[in-house]
């Protein structure tokens, strides 16, 4: 009888056992500088940090944080998401993610313009060994009309990666295109676990 309860231990704990990729984690947080250059005359700089957290073995929660002063009047922009991620392994070291994230994007140029919005994206993360990995990303982002503005929802596509430079420690690096020709790009340390 002892050995049966264990026996459907085991096989009721399937489904729940590690399913990201070898050489992946989904438990860091990183610091990070941040450039956006919106169109040809308008670009902003500043500071952010990202997160995310495993929650289960196929599913992690994720935050990310930027303020940036723009060159075009000396304007903060703070921006940020949260939302819930899928991974599943496809290969030994590689992983299909699907992502969405309410998000909010708030120019401080007069009280109540910031806007909400949520965003959607699917790619595929994989490590190069123990000491990189990359991932590339497609998504859509759109946000909520307000005082008059309507900003228009826009496709976007997303790539990054990680030097390790041992198990905790890496750089992590990230760019952001959109179908207007928006970039927006991140670099800093990451510290995983």
């Amino acid at each position: 009888m002892k050995n049966s309860l264990i026996a459907l231990a085991l096989v009721a704990a399937l489904p729940f056992t590690a399913s990201a990729a070898e050489g992946l984690s989904y438990n860091y947080v990183e610091g990070n500088y941040a450039k956006t250059d919106v169109g040809v005359d308008s670009e902003a700089d500043g500071w952010g940090v990202k997160g995310s957290y495993s929650v289960l073995p196929k599913m992690h929660v994720f935050g990310e944080y930027t303020r940036q002063e723009t060159d075009l009047g000396k304007i903060d922009v703070d921006q940020w998401r949260v939302g819930v991620g899928y991974n599943q392994e496809i290969a030994p070291s590689t992983d299909f993610i699907a992502r969405a994230a309410y998000e909010k994007f708030d120019p401080k140029v007069r009280d109540g313009l910031d806007f909400n919005g949520y965003s959607v994206e699917t790619g595929l993360r994989t490590a190069f060994g123990k000491h990189a990995e990359v991932y590339v990303m497609a998504g859509y982002e759109d946000f909520q009309k307000k005082h008059g503005i309507n900003p228009e929802g826009d496709f976007y596509g997303r790539l990054g990666g990680q030097v390790k430079l041992n198990q905790n420690w890496g750089i992590n690096g990230d760019i952001k295109m959109t179908g207007n020709g928006d970039k927006q790009w991140t670099v800093g340390p990451r510290f995983s676990w």
